[in-house]
């Protein structure tokens, strides 16, 4: 199962990737993006592509 990693160092709290997560993974907290919905992850990629600071790493995890 995948699960995005952010940097919370690099993070600007800026929300794009919770904006452009299709699944809802990725939410603000405490203005640092964190996984919530880690089990609907699938992996596509996009908040990756679409995070200006390169804060967001996928893991695969059993």
């Amino acid at each position: 199962m995948p699960r995005p990693i952010i940097d919370v160092d690099e993070c600007s709290g800026c929300g794009i990737c919770v904006d452009a997560c299709p699944e809802g993974v990725l939410d603000l907290v405490n203005d640092v993006a964190q996984p919530v919905n880690e089990d609907d992850c699938t992996a596509c990629g996009t908040c990756m592509e679409e995070c200006p600071m390169g804060a967001i790493t996928e893991i695969e995890e059993d």
